[in-house]
């Protein structure tokens, strides 16, 4: 491939709005309406409003390789390409769902022939969490000497899916999800428009009606104006076009609201945290939505029920010991009736634990006691412990001194059971919260005693 043809891959001169595919037939409102200036990009003043980071580098001319990181729709492509139309670049886009390192290198090689007559080069990369380690890696040498300043874009936790040494060479500057006011001013943007927009169709719409189209889009731009576009063409076939858009048509063309989420990425682990710390706060309403929210977006039931009843051990415990047993009946419901009946019992172990007296003492007391296996090792088990199945054994001593529990007043003796390079640890520390206030009168009668008359 020569020079000339390759430099067809870059838009050359600043990169510009391709405004013969946006004026082509077919072209969606979404690529039409995209911004092509800053102060059209909405949702995004944290980093784009006045004296904000990512504008004072752009306006400064300085922008380094950048990682955009935010949800589908918060316009992580858009913003890539105005930011590099402020800077005296050569552009090129690629996805990483379809590009490799023939496309990256092919990129670098044309990016070094425009470095060679004094131009940067911008890669735009898409999805990048696509590409996998050898292919992320093919990057850092050209990002590293500067050949090409790279500009990402990704919908997932770059910790988790971009290579550290290519992660250090960015900086990272995260997308907020857009908010319903920053849609309901996309939507009047668009309806008003009539260049790009829906200005020229002549349709109006009605307050509830964004509000409603801007509620339906789930934070995405995009699928705010594919469904303000579908619902503008279902009102025209309606028997009054010239009245306002209803709330009605919006439904109607919204369908059903796509809930972000997925099973083992970060908004995964996002739900299922936001469910457990809402039943460790007592907060059932809270539970429940977030419940609601992972079985609408179609997680495993059953991964919801394991973590539940780990719950009602980790942070319930002995303060309500029907609380596993619960748990675990809900478990066993859900794995033999299936969904979506499961979700019956499933709502039940979630109210009932968020409602439940909490207690972590047992959780933690396995903590503090694995601590001291760590500190100590394989302390030698007290002789009057150990089993003497042997004549030999118990010529050692093995066993000597045992006393039967259960032949002792009140089923208790005071003998020290842990090694004695330990003393008189304690681990478990029940709390004044429902059953365990009676565990921790008796254990504390039980210490004392111990304490008293125990063995040396």
């Amino acid at each position: 491939m020569s020079r000339g043809d390759s430099l067809d891959l870059f838009e050359r001169g600043r990169p510009r709005p391709r405004q013969a595919g946006r004026d082509a037939p077919g072209t969606p409102l979404a690529e039409r309406m995209r911004p092509a200036t800053l102060d059209e990009v909405l949702g995004q003043d944290a980093l784009l409003g006045p004296g904000a980071p990512l504008r004072v580098l752009c306006e400064a001319g300085e922008l380094p390789s950048l990682l955009l990181w935010g949800p589908p729709g918060s316009g992580k492509t858009t913003l890539a390409r105005v930011l590099a139309r402020h800077q005296d670049v050569r552009f090129v886009g690629l996805s990483a769902v379809s590009a490799g390192v023939k496309e990256i290198r092919e990129a670098a090689t044309l990016a070094a022939h425009e470095r060679q007559g004094g131009r940067r080069s911008v890669l735009f990369l898409d999805e990048i969490h696509r590409l996998n380690r050898a292919q992320q890696d093919a990057l850092l040498p050209y990002v590293e000497d500067g050949t090409l300043t790279l500009f990402a874009a990704t919908t997932e936790n770059p910790s988790f899916e971009v290579n550290a040494p290519l992660l250090s060479r960015c900086q990272v500057f995260v997308l907020e999800r857009l908010g319903t006011g920053s849609l309901e001013a996309i939507v009047r943007r668009a309806l008003a428009d009539s260049e790009r927009g829906l200005g020229a169709s002549g349709v109006g719409a009605s307050e509830e009606a964004i509000r409603a189209l801007a509620e339906a889009a789930d934070g995405d731009a995009r699928r705010a104006l594919g469904i303000l576009e579908a619902a503008v063409a279902l009102h025209r076939q309606g028997s009054d076009p010239s009245a306002p858009l209803a709330p009605e048509t919006v439904g109607r063309a919204a369908a059903r609201p796509l809930l972000v989420h997925d099973r083992d990425r970060e908004e995964h682990y996002n739900v299922v945290s936001a469910l457990i710390k809402s039943l460790r706060a007592s907060d059932p309403d809270a539970a429940l939505y977030w419940l609601a929210r992972m079985l609408a977006a179609g997680e495993d039931p059953l991964f919801v029920a394991r973590r539940l009843v780990i719950f009602a051990s980790e942070d319930v415990g002995n303060a309500d010991p029907a609380a596993l047993p619960l748990a675990t009946s809900a478990f066993l419901a859900v794995e033999r009736i299936g969904m979506p009946e499961g979700r019956i019992p499933l709502a039940q172990a979630v109210t009932y634990l968020a409602c439940a007296e909490k207690s972590n003492a047992s959780y933690v007391a396995l903590g503090r006691a694995a601590e001291a296996v760590e500190r100590f090792g394989s302390a030698p088990v007290p002789l009057h412990l150990r089993n003497a199945p042997t004549p030999l054994m118990k010529e050692l001593g093995y066993g000597r001194d045992y006393r039967y529990p259960h032949d002792a007043p009140d089923a208790f003796v005071p003998d020290r059971n842990l090694p004695d390079v330990l003393g008189e640890a304690r681990f478990y520390d029940p709390k004044e919260i429902g059953a365990e206030q009676d565990l921790k009168r008796r254990l504390d009668l039980w210490r004392n005693w111990r304490k008293g008359q125990g063995k040396s």
